[in-house]
């Protein structure tokens, strides 16, 4: 098992991944499953010197995903912020793939020019507010009931962590 940078042939698997967590409604809000060709754009826009998006390789499959988000994109002063989102395959959920790839994200952030990591996690959701929370992440937002699955309102928490002090 081992981390690496995704590669265009990795996109379908983290599509898969991605979409098996749709129908939960915990882990992101979407509605409907989302196709390789359109997060075609999305792949491209990483980079694995800034924003990388990285894969968890357990003997050449596809164990699970993180990605670097810009945050507010565009705006030049937030450059040193980024939006983590993880996503592990559901055949390798609770085997500590999560917990890695957020450490080495946590230690490697600074040398992609980055301060501030941001996660965007539905309050519902405590597995990955217990993990972020785990790594010194605080919450610093709460946004209720922004989202809807089934008419039923959900909130959001905005977890942070700083690598100085401001």
């Amino acid at each position: 098992m081992y981390i690496r940078n995704a590669v265009e042939a990795d996109l379908a698997a983290i599509v898969a991944i991605y979409n098996s967590t749709i129908a939960c409604h915990t882990v992101t809000a979407d509605l409907t499953p989302v196709t390789v060709e359109s997060r075609l754009g999305w792949f491209q826009a990483h980079s694995p010197d800034k924003r990388p998006l990285w894969v968890m390789d357990v003997e050449g499959e596809v164990g699970g995903w993180l990605g670097f988000q810009s945050f507010y994109y565009g705006r030049a002063a937030y450059e040193i912020a980024a939006e983590l989102s993880i996503y592990v395959a559901p055949a390798y959920r609770r085997k500590g793939i999560g917990q890695t790839l957020l450490k080495d994200a946590i230690a490697r952030s600074p040398s992609f020019g980055i301060k501030t990591l941001l996660g965007f996690i539905f309050a519902h959701n405590q597995p990955s507010l217990r993990l972020f929370e785990q790594f010194g992440f605080q919450r610093w937002g709460y946004l209720p009931g922004v989202a809807e699955f089934e008419a039923v309102p959900h909130d959001l928490v905005i977890m942070g962590l700083q690598f100085n002090d401001h």
